[in-house]
């Protein structure tokens, strides 16, 4: 039976999860399943993602709010939504990006849209924490 499951991050402790947290609740997500880390997206090395991969199986479904949320390396996004979806079998939705919900649209036209859809949104992701990285040097 397909679960449902939640994923939230936030770059520090003292930033605040609650709108993240709202969408979870509006997806009727158990608050069980919502894995929450308090890390840099720089990479994937986060202690609650790494604990929901190995609770995720085939058919199950996870939600992030925006693909920043799961993570800003270009290059690990990818290779994470490789991993979700062709490795372990889940479906994604990215609740703020409707073009990146991996139930609907299997065709091929549907996979390719999604795919540039990713890369554009990941290569933003990647920009922004540069950006930000960039400011913080600048202060």
């Amino acid at each position: 039976m397909e679960k449902i499951y939640g994923y939230v991050r936030v770059s520090s402790a003292d930033q605040n999860e609650e709108r993240q947290m709202a969408a979870m609740r509006g997806k009727n997500i158990p608050k069980n399943r919502v894995y929450i880390d308090k890390k840099s997206g720089k990479d994937f090395d986060r202690p609650q993602y790494k604990k929901m991969i190995k609770k995720l199986k085939k058919g199950d479904l996870l939600y992030v709010l925006t693909i920043d949320r799961l993570g800003r390396n270009y290059e690990e996004i990818q290779n994470q939504w490789r991993v979700l979806t062709k490795e372990i079998g889940v479906d994604i939705s990215v609740i703020d990006m409707p073009l990146l919900d991996t139930r609907r649209n299997k065709d091929l036209m549907g996979t390719f849209i999604a795919d540039i859809v990713l890369q554009i949104l990941s290569f933003v992701a990647q920009s922004e924490r540069e950006n930000i990285k960039n400011v913080r040097r600048k202060v």
